[in-house]
């Protein structure tokens, strides 16, 4: 495969399982013998380790699925304390969120790579600044998008407004992802029936709930086992 390839892992809101979705796609491009690297954009939240590390459970779960250490690679320009809207946050830190940088710090990523999985910052229409959000990067990397969908109430709503502006701003969509969460939803199957009708781009899957010995703590990454059960639970787009 080129180094052009991999995915957009964007998300019908934030909490939906972006995260869990890249770590698995990760794991299973590897399984294809390529070197596959996860990048993130921008974070907003860390928290401290053992070691006083400062560390973000986002980028330490891509670190662990595409098998890089902590001081290995830079997988994301902007790491931002406080988990709140990354743009809202680098204001009052006296930053501007530049596309040019992240840009950079993609390329620089993924020339080290066979392919880059990115996981998208909330949903699709986060501000980066008060002119470009994060379709404005997605469109200029132009990797096909996996959209993820959290399966709660009010998801059906969410995921077609998402799909609408992947249309809208002609950005290409390889396929979307249910993530069960927590708890289970009423009516599941017939839920995702609804948005296969309404989508038009391959089903790559249901996640389960995680058992419950895979769920992650607060403040900690998944790990490689939970990344493992997400994998067996989705597919690869065909093309």
């Amino acid at each position: 495969m080129s180094k052009t390839t991999g995915f957009f892992v964007a998300g019908t809101d934030t909490e939906v399982g972006k995260t869990l979705v890249s770590g698995a796609l990760i794991l299973k491009l590897r399984e294809q013998e390529m070197n596959v690297i996860g990048f993130k954009p921008v974070v907003a939240g860390t928290y401290q380790d053992a070691q006083g590390h400062t560390l973000n459970e986002d980028l330490e779960t891509l670190r662990i699925a595409s098998n890089l250490n902590s001081t290995e690679l830079s997988l994301c320009p902007y790491v931002l304390e406080q988990p709140a809207a990354p743009h809202l946050v680098a204001a009052q830190q006296g930053l501007k969120l530049e596309i040019s940088l992240i840009l950079q710090s993609f390329r620089n990523v993924q020339n080290q790579a066979d392919c880059v999985v990115v996981e998208g910052a909330g949903g699709l229409l986060i501000p980066l600044n008060d002119r470009e959000d994060l379709a404005t990067f997605a469109h200029e990397i132009k990797l096909p998008i996996i959209l993820v969908v959290g399966m709660k109430l009010g998801c059906i709503n969410h995921a077609l407004l998402t799909y609408e502006v992947i249309k809208a701003r002609n950005l290409n969509i390889a396929g979307w992802v249910a993530n069960a969460l927590s708890t289970e939803m009423p009516l599941l199957e017939e839920n995702i029936q609804t948005l296969q009708a309404r989508i038009d781009t391959p089903f790559l899957g249901l996640i389960p709930v995680l058992p419950e010995e895979l769920k992650k703590a607060d403040n900690s990454p998944y790990s490689i086992e939970a990344l493992g059960f997400a994998a067996k639970h989705i597919q690869l787009p065909s093309n």
